[in-house]
């Protein structure tokens, strides 16, 4: 079966050039992951934060699970990841000498049913540079159409 894919967070690789990404695991409760496996998350202005030597998954939006009466959770508390040490250490020297940031980009279940996400470590981009980035997938794409156009006529 293979991963699935909950929820992507389609602004991130638009607004950010992505360098390295890894995975990580998540600390929810029970209610969460009946809402995961729902796909009621969102992953649109999440981003990671390293505070007293831990990874946290600030601001993914996870509906309260509907029959989670006094148990359910907060939709949009903080997440703590499951990371080693080692990583976490890099990935906080990483993040203050080069100026990026660490930004969820994909949420997902393994095949053991696993809640995982996937953070990228990310550099802004300028308004130029997405620029050029749409000047060059319209290119791309113009090039298949002229393609595909030249071998229907042939």
């Amino acid at each position: 079966m293979g991963e699935q894919t909950i929820a992507l967070n389609r602004k991130a690789r638009h607004n950010y050039t992505i360098d390295e990404t890894l995975e990580a695991g998540i600390a929810l409760t029970g209610t969460e992951i009946k809402s995961i496996r729902a796909r009621k998350a969102n992953l649109a202005d999440a981003y990671v934060r390293i505070e007293g030597g831990e990874a946290w998954l600030i601001g993914m939006h996870v509906a309260p699970w509907e029959t989670g009466n006094r148990y359910n959770h907060e939709a949009k508390r903080t997440r703590r990841l499951l990371l080693h040490r080692a990583q976490i250490t890099q990935l906080l020297s990483r993040t203050r000498q080069k100026g990026q940031t660490m930004i969820p980009l994909r949420l997902y279940l393994t095949e053991r049913g696993r809640c995982k996400v996937e953070v990228g470590l990310a550099r802004g981009k300028q308004l130029h540079d997405r620029r050029r980035d749409i000047a060059e997938r319209d290119a791309r794409l113009d090039v298949a159409r002229e393609l595909s156009e030249a071998q229907r006529n042939t």
